[in-house]
This record gives C-alpha cells, sequence and structure tokens, in this order.
C-alpha cells in the first residue's frame, strides 16, 4: 500500500534510506521498498519531519529513569528487519509496540496474505500505535494490550517472532508460540550486553549464528531481570548476572591497589568495531562482566575504561581487569589506536594478559561469532552441548566457538 506524503517527507525518508544504506544495513530489496513507503513522520507527529528521519531514536513516553517508550533508531530497525527475514505470507508477533511504526513496515513485507500482531504493556502506547496504524493505512495489523512476556497464543503459532524491547530471558510462550523452524530477533542480555540474536527454532531448541550489536529499552512485566550491580570504587560500578558468584569485598580491595596495564599489539582505525572482543569474552570466559564509570572517576584517574559506561571486564576470585582506552600507536597511514587491558589485584596483571590473549584471538577472526544456543532451564546437563553455560530463569543459553 502507499501513502501519500509531502515532498519534503518524501526527501527526508530517501535521505534516511541512503544513510540505512551507506551503514551497510540495508541489504534487501524489499525491506528497502517498505522503509520509502511507510511515512516514518506520522508515526512520531509530536517532532518535527527532520528529526522523525533522524538516525536517533525518539521518545514517545518517558520513564521515570530512561524512556518507557521510543522509536527505535531507523538503522537498528532495519538491521533487525534484515535479521527477520519477513516473507509474504508470514504470521508474525511484535513484542513491543512503539510507535507502530515497525509494525507498518512488518504489514508491507507480509502483504494482504501475511498477519502482524504487535503487542505492548502500556495502554496508552498501543492507543497511540493503534491509531497511527488506522491513520496510514496498516489498521490490519492487530494492536494489543498485555504483558509481551506472554505473547499471544489467541494467532500463534507465528513464523516469526521481532521483540522491539530489551529481556534479560527468553520467556517459554516465545519457544510455545513459535513454529518449527520459525525465526525469533531478540536483542537479549547476557554478560553487561545487549546483542539482537536471530533465533531459529529447530527440534524444540533456539539456535543462532548471527548476532549484532544494539541497545534497546528494558523490558519490564513478568519476564525476570537477572543483572545485578554494586559500586566498587567511587563513581566505578561492576555490573553481573545473577548465575555468576563474586566477592564483592575482594574486587573493592583490588580496586586499593596499584593497577597495571597490557597492551596487545592489536590496532583498529577510528571508530572501527571492535564489539566482537566482548561477545568471545561471554562464549570463553565465566567471569565475563561490566564495567560502567562516571566521569569524576575517569578524571581522577580510579579507572580509564575503553567506553565510560559500557566497557568488558573479567573477574576472577580477588581480581579484575578491563578493556582499557586505546592509546594512539605510531606508524604510517591512517591514524590507529591500540588496544589493551588494566588490571587490578593480587592476579591483576596475569588476567589483563588473559584478556589481550583473547584480543589477539579476535585479530585473528575479526567477524567469528559464537553459536548461541537457547535450551529450556529443565533441560539436563547431559542433553547440552559443549561450550560455556549461562543459567537464566527459563533458559539455559550455551555459547560454542
Amino acid at each position: 500500500m502507499t501513502c501519500t506524503t509531502s515532498s519534503p517527507a518524501e526527501d527526508l525518508r530517501e535521505r534516511m534510506v541512503q544513510h540505512i544504506k551507506e551503514a551497510g544495513h540495508l541489504r534487501s530489496s524489499r525491506i528497502e521498498q517498505a522503509l520509502r513507503t511507510v511515512p516514518r513522520h506520522l508515526f512520531v507527529p509530536a517532532v518535527p519531519a527532520e528529526e522523525a528521519y533522524a538516525n536517533k531514536a525518539i521518545t514517545i513516553k518517558p520513564g521515570k529513569d530512561r524512556p518507557a517508550s521510543c522509536a527505535s533508531v531507523p538503522t537498528v530497525v532495519a538491521m533487525m528487519l534484515d535479521q527477520l527475514d519477513a516473507q509474504p505470507g508470514d504470521n508474525i508477533l511484535e513484542i513491543g509496540a512503539g510507535t507502530g511504526y515497525n509494525a507498518a513496515l512488518l504489514a508491507e513485507l507480509v502483504g494482504q496474505e501475511g498477519q502482524v500482531t504487535t503487542i505492548d504493556i502500556h495502554p496508552d502506547v498501543t492507543e497511540h500505535a493503534r491509531g497511527a496504524l488506522s491513520e496510514t493505512g496498516y489498521s490490519q495489523a492487530r494492536v494489543l494490550t498485555g504483558d509481551g512476556a506472554l505473547g499471544d497464543q489467541e494467532h500463534a503459532p507465528y513464523d516469526k517472532i521481532i521483540v522491539t524491547v530489551g529481556p534479560w530471558d527468553l520467556p517459554p510462550a516465545w519457544f510455545d508460540q513459535l513454529a518449527p523452524g520459525g525465526r525469533l530477533v531478540v536483542p537479549l542480555h547476557w554478560r553487561g550486553q545487549a546483542r539482537s540474536v536471530a533465533f531459529v527454532r529447530e527440534d524444540g531448541v533456539l539456535r543462532a549464528r548471527d548476532s549484532r550489536l544494539c541497545g534497546f529499552i528494558p523490558m519490564i512485566g513478568i519476564v525476570p531481570a537477572g543483572e545485578q550491580h554494586e559500586d566498587i570504587a567511587d563513581d566505578v560500578s561492576l555490573y553481573w548476572d545473577s548465575d555468576q558468584k563474586l566477592d564483592l569485598d575482594a574486587i573493592r580491595a583490588a580496586f586499593t591497589q596499584p593497577e597495571t596495564t597490557v597492551w596487545s599489539g592489536v590496532t583498529v582505525l577510528a571508530n572501527e568495531p571492535f564489539d566482537h572482543i566482548w561477545l568471545r569474552l561471554t562464549a570463553t570466559e565465566p567471569g565475563t562482566c561490566r564495567l560502567a564509570v562516571e566521569p569524576a572517576a575517569i578524571e581522577a584517574g580510579v579507572c580509564h575504561p575503553a567506553f565510560a559506561y559500557r566497557t568488558p571486564a573479567l573477574v576472577d576470585g580477588d581480581s579484575i581487569a578491563y578493556l582499557a582506552k586505546a592509546r594512539p600507536s605510531d606508524g604510517e597511514g591512517e591514524r590507529r589506536y591500540e588496544l589493551g587491558a588494566t588490571g587490578r589485584g593480587p592476579s591483576g596483571e596475569q588476567l589483563a594478559e588473559r584478556l589481550c590473549d583473547h584480543i589477539r584471538a579476535w585479530d585473528r577472526d575479526r567477524d567469528a561469532q559464537p553459536v548461541i544456543a537457547a535450551y529450556p532451564a529443565s533441560t539436563p546437563d547431559d542433553g547440552l552441548p559443549d561450550g560455556l553455560v549461562i543459567d537464566k530463569q527459563h533458559t539455559q543459553l550455551v555459547l560454542t566457538f
């Protein structure tokens, strides 16, 4: 279907699509056509059209500490649609209605023979989404109010499920309501990071070989939240998962001891991504956590992380090491930066060297990803494959290189 828009809005939409293509997140001509067709500005009428088509998230429902609902960044929208691979005639469930914009894109992709159901826990959000979908000619998209962790059994099974909020666990309903061979795309949290994972249901197990860095509003409702955090120094917080048993007093003591920084010899260009180092750590190191550091601690020299609020760290007993702020590297051509790790505690230097070993392993194959498999929590140990097991309430996540 086609919606009539003004020429300025069409120009802005074209500019948005070109930006997504240049960012490398648009590999499907069908998704490209959907993005060119659906008038994003009509789903966020409270902001100017220029802002509606900018590559940023737009808050539609403020929350206490963070937005309660928003329109996702267009590049992330396209990335997840690429992972989902919606086809004509598919029956799709979306968890997190937002503005209704994503449901409209899905309606374009599945066509008249397909079905789209979107669900959100906030009644005012679903009211907005329902109205925007009706106004733009996508009223066939079903909008429900409820806890997305329960899915929507009435219209199951689903060929595809896409989740646009960030859960720490995978509720059983998503397993049960996904058809065999169906695909679940979800921005899953584990070991302090969030990645959009494209799972496929195979023999009652969800398996994935593709995950991409992303960030989403944490999911609320009955889905469990398993991440914990505590301050380990002034303006320095450590985040870890509930299955990890840490000696926080020992780690706090480590932060009072001298630090040692080890350099890996691996370099990157400015703005070159190296998030797969963190992904590798989650598949090989049980003590992988996350540091969040306030500017005051950085300025005081207490900590110098690679990124202030999202830096991977390794904890082993009474010691900790974290990915350090990269240093400029000598050499000709484009400016490069060397990656390293900083350790504290009795074994801090050895732990920093261990983290550097993982950096060097990443450098040998920067695109390598582990196989990520999600098994029901009731699965016995002898029913799990080899790999690092992360225990959640409903799920056992197994990562294998």
